[in-house]
């Protein structure tokens, strides 16, 4: 198991070829899928032939950035991943001029029975302090749609800022009414200087 990050409760490694029954799983829950594309089941040949192949990829792109495979220490379950990787490696962020090259994207997917738990907000929380503290980040974003309202709550808990307000094309979020795709994005710059 190549562990990426390790906090109190988690365990954050590379995702492996292994993976795509746990993503089939993940991907299977109408509610964990609600906020993402309206509820809708990612089909198994997508994760097998696009998405698993684009995690992987990112190990060889970038030697500290990328989808984290996240289990629970107490019980070694899969429990769901995080991300932090270049914000322009997310189209819709460069469609809709939401990111410079130099902010990276901090997010997640958990699955259901974990949630209320505080995974959220932990894994941010340390994703944030790695980035800031050992990879040279200086700004880090999330996005969410606005109806999201758990999501929102993590990155305010995680110490992120509201930053603006914007919408998702009907072409990139096809499946949501117009309210449905009004987002926020939410970020935090890397303090620099002495404090006072």
């Amino acid at each position: 198991m190549n562990i990426f990050l390790e906090t109190e409760r988690l365990i954050l490694r590379q995702f492996t070829p292994a993976d795509v029954e746990n993503l089939v799983s993940l991907d299977s829950d109408p509610e964990v899928m609600r906020f993402i594309n309206g509820g809708t089941p990612t089909p198994i040949e997508v994760i097998q032939n696009q998405m698993l192949p684009r995690i992987l990829g990112y190990y060889a792109k970038y030697p500290h950035f990328g989808l984290w495979a996240t289990h629970e220490k107490a019980n070694q379950q899969f429990i769901g991943w995080f991300h932090l990787f270049p914000a322009i490696e997310s189209q819709f962020a460069v469609d809709l001029n939401l990111a410079t090259p130099e902010e990276i994207a901090l997010g997640y997917r958990l699955r259901r029975s974990v949630w209320g738990k505080g995974y959220g907000t932990e894994g941010s929380k340390a994703l944030i302090h790695k980035g800031f503290s050992a990879l040279q980040v200086q700004q880090i974003s999330s996005w969410a749609l606005a109806e999201n309202k758990a999501s929102i709550r993590v990155m305010q808990k995680a110490g992120l800022q509201f930053e603006r307000a914007f919408s998702f094309t009907e072409e990139q979020l096809p499946h949501l009414t117009d309210k449905q795709r009004q987002a926020v994005k939410y970020s935090v710059v890397k303090y620099s200087g002495d404090r006072p």
